[in-house]
């Protein structure tokens, strides 16, 4: 940062996703998932390093190492598509949905004609009477389903959707999410990035949950929707705040990432926090917790 001092935005995550499988990755805000997801297509800014390493496809293109034409010619849209967390700001603000479209089509799919950009805004339910209208005469909605349909457009075999349901109604929110469950099918994978746990629940094979920059618990959708449920406390918290379940928040707040503990970041909120919590524990069988069993009670 400017002051000099380092944040560490998103630490020792490791997972793998497969071709026809989604992952939901979920947490509260400022836990790292949009800035895992930069990473992953090279779009942090110019202060921010990396390490480590992010391989994708049969030929395990390391993303982590790939230089900006590589990533813009090969890899953005063509091999991995993003549904932006704020579209406003990745739409051209001086060109309409359907040039934008129009563009996006031709050059992803070598056709431009109207029937195929009508297309491609139907798959995101994106209305045809707007096609003509600009980002800045859009709705927080509608703008979520403009960048949805340009993210489309390719059939990545990996799409990253960032928060793909900010702005939707109920309705177009299981739309939407249903549109992305298709577009895996079985030959492309889905990281779902998002708050909405019953977006979640509707469509992932697999939950990942992070928290002040790590990963916490990583387990089976079924298991963690279900029986017997999250192992993490925090994860367990995170669905126990749910209107449909306990409706109960978890006690005060996220650290800064800028000013970590030593120890585990969760331990200031949980109620099972004892002395072995001064160290950061290991994601180990799916999930980082020193009191896992009680978990499990």
């Amino acid at each position: 940062m400017r002051d000099g001092t380092y944040v560490r935005a998103v630490t020792e995550v490791s997972f793998d996703l497969a071709a026809g499988e989604c992952l939901a990755l979920v947490g509260e805000s400022g836990c790292g998932k949009s800035v895992l997801a930069s990473a992953l297509l090279g779009l942090l800014p110019g202060n921010a390093s990396v390490a480590g390493s992010a391989l994708l496809g049969d030929d395990r293109l390391d993303l982590l190492a790939a230089d900006e034409r590589v990533l813009a010619r090969e890899v953005r849209g063509r091999r991995a598509g993003l549904v932006p967390q704020s579209p406003a700001a990745h739409l051209t603000p001086v060109r309409t949905v359907r040039a934008q479209l129009t563009e996006t089509v031709r050059e992803l799919t070598g056709s431009a004609g109207p029937e195929s950009v009508r297309a491609a805004a139907e798959r995101a339910a994106f209305p045809e009477d707007h096609l003509d209208r600009h980002p800045h005469e859009l709705s927080g909605g509608l703008a979520q389903r403009a960048a949805t349909a340009l993210a489309l457009v390719g059939d990545a075999p990996l799409l990253i959707a960032d928060e793909p349901t900010t702005g939707l109604d109920r309705d177009l929110v299981e739309r939407t999410v249903d549109e992305l469950r298709r577009h895996t099918g079985d030959h492309r994978a889905l990281l779902l990035i998002t708050h909405d746990l019953a977006a979640a629940g509707r469509i992932a094979d697999r939950v990942a949950v992070m928290y002040a920059g790590r990963l916490v618990e990583i387990t089976d959708a079924a298991r963690f929707f279900g029986t017997p449920g999250p192992r993490h406390p925090y994860a367990r918290g995170l669905l126990n705040a749910l209107p449909e379940r306990d409706f109960t928040p978890i006690p005060g707040m996220p650290p800064e990432l800028g000013a970590l503990p030593r120890g585990c970041a969760f331990a200031a909120r949980c109620e099972r926090a004892s002395e072995a919590c001064a160290t950061v524990p290991d994601l180990m069988s799916g999930v980082a917790c020193h009191h896992v069993e009680v978990a499990h009670a």
